[in-house]
């Protein structure tokens, strides 16, 4: 069985924090679920577990970056922007503070623990912050990338980590950069840019798109902020519609930060929304919660080929 993201999330703190003693983990009193109690059985001398209190533990990272260390800050993504996020904007934002913000079960992960703890608004929070880089992982290879790139990057950022095993789109010969969108399929009828957990439905797609006559170039926006605008563009240039895929609210996510490069670039592409519209998610599988608000595969489909026209 494929390790979990958060799994690999976990073992590469251990493979950098082991030696480097710069790197501390705090977590909310749900590292066995994080992951971070990988790191904390490893380095318990810098493994911090604040309970449940996540503002105070984002305070408490702010002041360990300000003392010269690396905070990877871990907790369910949605209590990073609610909870955490006074520190995020004033420390992380504002005073420009070494502080990596992780969030675990992003999306509709957290499905069980129903609307409370879904989240799908934490894309457009942390993109609004100034000096703030924005990450969400879409295999495991790429989460292992994150890791050693948060380490070695002086600055604030966030990652959206999701729950769950990812099938992997990357090989071991996989080059990933901040700012760069990777195209993980060719197409020239319509782009289809994903991220995240996104990007395996909208691979399989594709697929389904080209017995249909579609080709279908698929993008994995893994880097939200700074966005790749060059490739957005290009994209844009060569097919005939782009379409936004992703397990977060439609407003302000990936949608909006594409939808806005493609206003100010002056492209005249039409764009499809694809992901929760205005509304919070209810409880249930995952699998349930994708084929209610309309995020599986044969989704993207209908909705591709009705922004083509089809």
């Amino acid at each position: 069985m494929a390790k979990t993201i958060r799994d690999i999330y976990g073992e590469t703190l251990v493979k950098y924090g082991t030696t480097d003693e710069r790197i501390v983990v705090l977590d909310a009193d749900v590292s066995n679920s994080t992951k971070s109690a990988i790191f904390a059985k490893a380095v318990p001398e810098r493994f911090f577990n604040l309970g449940i209190a996540e503002a105070n533990m984002a305070g408490i990272g702010a002041g360990l970056a300000a003392g010269g260390k690396i905070p990877f800050i871990n907790t369910f993504a949605v209590f990073l922007t609610s909870l955490g996020l006074l520190a995020a904007r004033t420390y992380g934002s504002y005073s420009n503070w070494n502080m990596k913000y992780v969030g675990a079960y992003g999306g509709l992960s957290n499905g069980f623990d129903g609307p409370t703890h879904h989240s799908i608004e934490d894309l457009a929070v942390f993109r609004t912050l100034p000096n703030f880089q924005v990450f969400v992982a879409s295999d495991a290879r790429q989460t292992a990338w994150l890791v050693k790139n948060a380490i070695d990057h002086h600055g604030p950022m966030y990652i959206r980590l999701t729950r769950n095993a990812i099938p992997d789109i990357y090989d071991d010969n996989a080059t990933f950069k901040t700012g760069k969108g990777n195209i993980v399929r060719q197409g020239d009828d319509v782009t289809i840019i994903a991220c995240g957990l996104m990007v395996k439905p909208a691979l399989d797609a594709a697929e389904t798109l080209a017995t249909q006559g579609v080709s279908a170039q698929v993008v994995d926006m893994f880097c939200i902020k700074p966005l790749d605008k060059e490739l957005i563009l290009d994209c844009a240039k060569k097919t005939k519609l782009v379409v936004t895929v992703e397990e977060h609210s439609i407003i302000g996510g990936l949608g909006g930060a594409v939808a806005e490069v493609m206003a100010t670039g002056g492209s005249g592409v039409p764009q499809v929304f694809i992901g929760l519209n205005d509304t919070h998610a209810e409880t249930g599988t995952l699998n349930a919660l994708f084929e209610k608000y309309g995020l599986t595969a044969d989704d993207i489909v209908a909705k591709t080929l009705k922004g083509l026209g089809k």
